[in-house]
């Protein structure tokens, strides 16, 4: 190389904030290391830089290794340099979040296993992944209410109960069953179908479906997707 570096530097990882939606409230996935330092211990799906990838190329491919997922929708978070934040060396973080609709996950490369979690309800993390995670849920709280993120969690197709039960998991509090129809509904961007949901004991609600087409178009206009 005609060129070289003689100063000390750190090392480059990336770390994955995976959310998924279920009926039971918001998931987190998280993976059981199985090497030191805090084997045994409860992690985010990540790892270190490869030389001839980005960042957000080692992300999906961390991700995809120890767990077997792949995400659509993943979103740069913040990069952590805490000094002290890895026993091995000198790391800085460059974090992620994804959002996914929950599916089998299974561990590989260097975790023992993985699996999805309650997010109020986590085991103690490794590394600083709490500050992590807490950082992730502070910017999927904010960013929900003004942009239209939370399809990613849904299935392609959905009733309001199960719309408004995924705002109120995220945001950790009850909305006005009334006021919040009355505003997504406004808002133009959900096709109606001619469809019930089944296998419910009570009256079938009506079933809705996200229009990306619609919301891009409207965005172009001005539109503020806010809730």
């Amino acid at each position: 190389m005609p060129y070289t570096y003689e100063y000390p530097r750190p090392a480059l990882t990336v770390d994955c904030v995976v959310f998924g939606a279920a009926d039971d409230g918001l998931k987190l996935l998280l993976i059981e290391r199985a090497v030191e330092p805090f084997k045994g211990r409860y992690a985010l799906p990540g790892g270190f830089v490869d030389m001839d990838e980005t960042t957000e190329e080692a992300a999906r491919r961390e991700l995809e290794e120890e767990t077997g997922l792949k995400a659509s929708f993943l979103e740069q978070l913040y990069t952590f340099s805490r000094v002290d934040r890895d026993p091995r060396e000198r790391v800085v973080s460059v974090a992620y979040f994804a959002l996914v609709r929950p599916s089998a996950v299974v561990g590989g490369d260097d975790a023992a296993s993985a699996q999805w979690v309650d997010a109020d309800e986590l085991p103690p993390l490794a590394f600083d992944h709490d500050e992590i995670v807490r950082v992730a849920l502070e910017r999927l709280r904010a960013k929900i209410r003004y942009q239209p993120i939370g399809f990613e969690l849904l299935p392609p197709k959905f009733t309001l109960g199960q719309l408004q039960r995924l705002y109120e998991d995220i945001l950790g509090r009850a909305l006005d069953k009334r006021n919040f129809r009355k505003a997504i509904l406004r808002m133009g961007v959900l096709d109606e179908l001619d469809e019930v949901e089944e296998g419910v004991s009570h009256r079938p609600p009506r079933l809705y479906r996200f229009n990306k087409a619609a919301y891009k178009r409207l965005a172009k206009q001005g539109f503020n997707f806010e809730i």
